[in-house]
């Protein structure tokens, strides 16, 4: 307890000692000596009527010595040096300032120069705060080149959906740019139906929005049912006036996940992972040659794969009990089982399915899948060999099997 507590502290104990009996007082000097530490002799002084406690002066506040006038010419030197903190920008400014004056790309009076070259880091930081946070704030943005159109765009949860509706399609891109990101590579459009889990891709050079548009396009093309909702992230490729003049013109509804959010899309995300990282890996596709690969199994023998021949778990119950989670799933089913079973497919699409399942056979297209990858891996092999130039590489042909209609084969120059 420092003085000017227990200044405080005294002045509201005098009020009850002056009325006390000699017992109280004595317990209130009791308790004001252990509280305080003070002696007892100088306690009976201070809370005798005879004491007359002056009032507590409070400090005047020191005028400020940097105004707001500093806060322009500090920002401008702020960004000059590529926005360092006050503890970097401080001896920075104390050499460079009268350097950039001459040059003039910075015009402040010589008092100001003055409070400049003086001022502390940390008065540095707080002069610049809000410029910081307002900067940030525009940053977050910043992606969004069309914000109007993100306003007129819904936003939809995972727990909003309907799941006996059909036609409601989440879509996503799954990015085959490996380590870097420079450049143009391949992107998988990437789209799967909520509720009877079918799935679709097709690859797209670069993040066009004409490109992602025929591409959209093609897609709903091989689907069984009928489109009524599409629901992207918050990618450019997506949210754009093309897709939403689209959406518009075909009356299909348009809804977008939360950004930063992708449990907001979940049911698209599970597909890219089994559906596409692992059937195609985490390297990076950038040629029209890996793309015709990619898009040939995408149109046939993997799509077929996957929804005649690839059974979903979906979750019925999820319970939490003293921190543990019990989850219940149903019994696992193919998109094909679940359209089939679904009392809102027509009956035409279901004999439609149903004849495409019999000429199936899934072990002749899983060996027909294998037969592509090997393909694919060939020609990524020798897109990275040394020792092959670009002119050579662009005469790679492959061979085909005529009889089966399959690239089969090691790459023939």
């Amino acid at each position: 307890m420092n003085m000017q507590s227990k200044k405080q502290y005294l002045q509201a104990v005098q009020k009850d000692y002056l009325k006390a009996s000699k017992l109280v007082k004595q317990k209130l000097l009791d308790e004001a000596q252990h509280r305080t530490g003070l002696g007892r002799n100088y306690l009976v002084q201070r809370l005798s009527v005879k004491t007359r406690w002056q009032p507590i002066c409070k400090r005047a506040p020191r005028p400020p010595e940097y105004g707001s006038d500093l806060i322009d010419p500090l920002v401008r030197l702020w960004d000059i040096f590529d926005k360092p903190c006050g503890q970097r920008l401080q001896p920075l400014i104390a050499i460079e300032l009268e350097r950039l004056r001459l040059f003039g790309e910075i015009y402040v009076a010589d008092s100001q120069a003055l409070q400049l070259k003086k001022v502390s880091a940390k008065t540095i930081d707080r002069l610049l705060e809000h410029e910081k946070s307002v900067r940030l704030i525009a940053q977050k943005y910043e992606h969004k080149n069309m914000p109007l159109l993100y306003q007129k765009i819904p936003t939809k949860l995972s727990d909003e959906w309907n799941r006996q509706v059909l036609g409601q399609i989440q879509v996503d891109g799954v990015e085959h740019c490996g380590a870097s990101s420079c450049g143009e590579y391949l992107v998988t459009i990437s789209t799967t139906d909520i509720s009877s889990h079918w799935w679709e891709g097709e690859a797209v050079m670069g993040k066009g929005q004409t490109r992602t548009l025929e591409t959209l396009r093609s897609i709903r093309a091989r689907y069984p049912i009928t489109w009524k909702e599409i629901h992207p992230d918050n990618g450019t490729c997506f949210i754009n006036y093309f897709v939403y003049d689209y959406a518009k013109e075909t009356k299909l509804d348009f809804s977008r996940s939360r950004p930063y959010k992708k449990n907001d899309n979940c049911f698209v995300e599970q597909k890219n992972s089994k559906n596409v990282r692992q059937v195609f890996g985490h390297v990076r596709y950038d040629t029209p040659k890996e793309q015709t690969v990619l898009n040939d199994l995408y149109r046939n023998e993997l799509r077929l794969y996957k929804n005649f021949f690839q059974t979903v778990m979906r979750l019925e119950t999820k319970e939490r009990n003293k921190g543990h989670v019990h989850r219940k799933y149903q019994t696992a089913k193919t998109p094909y089982q679940y359209l089939m079973d679904s009392p809102n497919t027509p009956e035409s699409v279901k004999q439609k399915l149903q004849f495409e399942y019999e000429s199936l056979n899934p072990a002749e297209l899983k060996r027909k899948i294998q037969a592509k990858l090997k393909i694919l891996a060939e020609i990524y092999q020798a897109k990275q060999s040394p020792n092959l130039s670009r002119e050579d590489y662009s005469k790679v042909r492959f061979s085909f099997d005529p009889t089966a209609d399959l690239r089969l084969g090691s790459l023939v120059t």
